[in-house]
């Protein structure tokens, strides 16, 4: 199974820029979308043998997550039980028939970090919501994590040690969660690369290769045997966060 996570930074804005010919070329069996800033009305690009899933937020233009799978999940679940996170439409899980796949756009903490205590919160019940489906099956976690884990995940890692996504706070509870039983599949295969998933749009940050890699598949320890590979397509635009994929056997 070829699994494809992307943050499109608005999902009708990433059509005008090539996101079809990436969709066909790519030819995934599941594709997870963040920050797609549409409602199912609004939802013109609906191709054959794929069914679709779409979670927005309750506020117009904001947030949001979709998927698009040729694979017929055993169970469509929406949000995680949470409701201030939920109204927001941050998380969709399928249930496969060997695991879980959750696609989530983590909220962001926010220029001064107001919003520092709501993401520690999201971290939360992120954690008790995978204990609960490990009970079950493994999990495969992918999306927008807004978080750059180590510093080798970002370019300047001095400058930033309180900016939202790479405080100690946040960090720390993303290693938090991986000592539930998980692992950082890019950061397990390639553990001295230096690329990055997210570039601002300010200063020619892109061209200069100034990024942060906040983009992740994370997944359940006992599932590491089965990836195959893991990539970061980091020269494929459309958004100011490049696309990911996972590979994994599913038998």
């Amino acid at each position: 199974m070829k699994i494809v996570s992307w943050n499109v930074a608005g999902f009708r804005a990433c059509l005008k820029k090539g996101f079809i010919d990436f969709f066909t070329r790519i030819n995934a069996d599941v594709i997870c979308l963040q920050e797609t800033k549409l409602i199912d009305s609004e939802l013109t690009f609906r191709p054959d043998n794929y069914e679709i899933y779409l979670n927005p937020a309750v506020r117009k233009g904001y947030s949001g997550v979709m998927i698009y799978t040729k694979v017929h999940p055993l169970s469509v679940k929406y949000g995680m039980d949470y409701e201030e996170f939920d109204k927001e439409g941050r998380m969709i899980t399928l249930e496969f028939n060997d695991f879980y796949l959750i696609t989530m756009y983590v909220p962001n903490s926010k220029d001064g970090l107001t919003r520092l205590d709501d993401r520690l919160k999201w971290d939360e019940a992120l954690r008790s919501y995978l204990k609960k489906l490990e009970i079950t099956k493994p999990v495969i976690f992918c999306g927008d994590l807004n978080v750059a884990h180590q510093e080798i995940d970002i370019a300047s890692p001095k400058t930033h040690l309180r900016s939202p996504g790479f405080t100690i706070e946040e960090r720390d509870s993303f290693t938090k969660t991986l000592n539930l039983g998980y692992i950082d599949s890019y950061r397990y295969f390639n553990p001295d690369k230096v690329i990055y998933t997210w570039w601002s749009y300010l200063g020619h940050a892109r061209e200069k290769n100034l990024g942060w890699r906040l983009d992740y598949f994370v997944v359940s320890n006992r599932l590491i045997n089965n990836i195959k590979s893991t990539k970061i397509l980091n020269a494929i635009m459309g958004s100011d966060h490049c696309p990911i994929t996972l590979e994994v056997n599913d038998d």
